[in-house]
């Protein structure tokens, strides 16, 4: 009775855990394609890790319920579908790593970031890193498996046919020795050091006040960096709880033969590891301001069916923009890169040839511009904004005529940030 009620309770949490990972993770994919913001290398490795999931719960999950049953199939069959969940174990840790390198180097050099870490060298990286996953997870295909020991101790057919099981087709020697002490435990224990690091640079950046970044707000710069490596943090803290007890087990399979491992802690340990593929979605909602935006855009604009503005820049990612004077309103600056351009007097306008002389500039140094140097003065109102990567300025100059008479000129100063 035990053993049926146990079994049912497992399959019905593998289907729960598969909705949730496959829907879950979509949504991740899905707001890093909405969400301009959500475009830069960082996320690049998430959305990798985000696909790694999508396939547990769309394929590993479904294979490995068939696989409980008992089914009866070939060996190199059963072989192909337990390195399909080691390629994708393989890939989540890489894809974990390359994320606290990432942020590292963000941390480390942020004022060279964007130039050693750019987008075609983090597509290399994932590349590389799915390239490994595979090599790593298919070495059992090319030999290093349990069929040579089947056919000794006569477990198996002459038609290799067997009852698909991972521990009867997968070595333990390999899962211990190559996988676990080789790419699984030396990639956490980096990855715990890089992040000590981490959290150590970012304390002492605050705590000593000694910035050298290009940002305006170096200190709001800093605590960001630290929100979203403690967000990080948390998600490969959940993948070790997830996958460090099955590797325990493996370890007793290998070293204590003859211990006896109940069931039950193996149906737990397995459905740990699947859960690792749903929980990162909740994560990012939870932790991460831009994921947590782009959900309820999803949800409110697919599936209530309401009208929500696009996700082009977040106000956590807009620097503060302080606003023009209420008393003296000016049109709307473009977007886009222009040549400077002079507006009309606003208060009064001169004769013509007094309106000459006014605009003539006198015969000054080139250094000195003429319009801020003896005829005028820099006004009160100075204001930055960034759209489309660039920063406009709007600067007025009130002029004093040689008659007394006031006006303001408006200068669009437009350039790249």
């Amino acid at each position: 009775l035990f053993n049926h009620v146990s079994y049912s309770v497992y399959i019905g949490m593998e289907v729960v855990i598969a909705l949730s990972s496959v829907i879950g993770n979509v949504m991740v994919v899905w707001a890093v394609k909405i969400n301009k913001s959500l475009r830069d290398t960082t996320f690049c490795f998430i959305v990798s890790l985000a696909l790694a999931d999508i396939a547990v719960g769309a394929l590993v999950i479904p294979l490995a319920i068939t696989i409980s049953i008992g089914l009866q199939t070939h060996f190199y069959s059963c072989l192909l579908v337990a390195c399909t969940v080691l390629v994708l174990t393989q890939s989540s840790i890489l894809a974990l790593l390359a994320i606290a390198i990432d942020r590292y180097l963000r941390v480390k050099i942020p004022t060279r970031y964007k130039r050693v870490v750019t987008p075609r060298r983090a597509g290399l990286a994932v590349v590389v890193c799915w390239t490994v996953s595979f090599i790593v997870g298919l070495t059992p295909m090319l030999g290093w498996n349990n069929l040579w020991r089947l056919q000794q101790n006569g477990s198996i057919s002459s038609d290799l046919i067997i009852t698909c099981q991972f521990e009867n087709v997968i070595s333990m020697d390999y899962m211990v020795y190559f996988n676990f002490f080789g790419w699984v435990l030396p990639p956490l224990v980096l990855m715990l050091l890089i992040y000590a690091e981490i959290f150590y640079m970012i304390h002492k950046q605050l705590n000593n006040k000694k910035i050298n970044s290009s940002h305006s707000d170096p200190n709001k710069y800093y605590d960001k960096e630290l929100n979203l490596a403690k967000s990080l943090a948390l998600v490969l803290f959940l993948f070790a709880i997830s996958w460090l007890p099955l590797h325990i087990i493996n370890c007793i399979t290998l070293f204590c033969p003859e211990c006896n491992k109940p069931i039950a802690f193996l149906y737990i340990a397995i459905l740990l590891t699947h859960g690792n593929s749903a929980v990162n979605p909740i994560v990012y909602a939870f932790r991460i301001k831009k994921f947590r935006t782009a959900f309820q855009k999803i949800w409110q604009q697919y599936f209530c069916c309401k009208d929500t503005p696009a996700l082009e820049i977040q106000p956590s990612d807009r620097k503060e923009m302080p606003t023009l004077d209420a008393k003296e309103p000016t049109s709307p600056q473009p977007p886009q890169k222009q040549m400077l351009k002079l507006d009309a007097p606003q208060e009064q306008t001169l004769p013509p040839e007094q309106e000459e002389q006014e605009t003539e500039p006198p015969q000054q140094p080139k250094e000195h511009p003429p319009l801020l140097d003896h005829n005028g003065k820099i006004g009160k109102s100075f204001t930055l904004l960034r759209s489309n990567g660039f920063t406009e300025g709007l600067v007025k100059v009130r002029q004093t005529s040689e008659k007394g008479k006031k006006g303001i000129c408006n200068f669009a100063i437009i350039g790249g940030f």
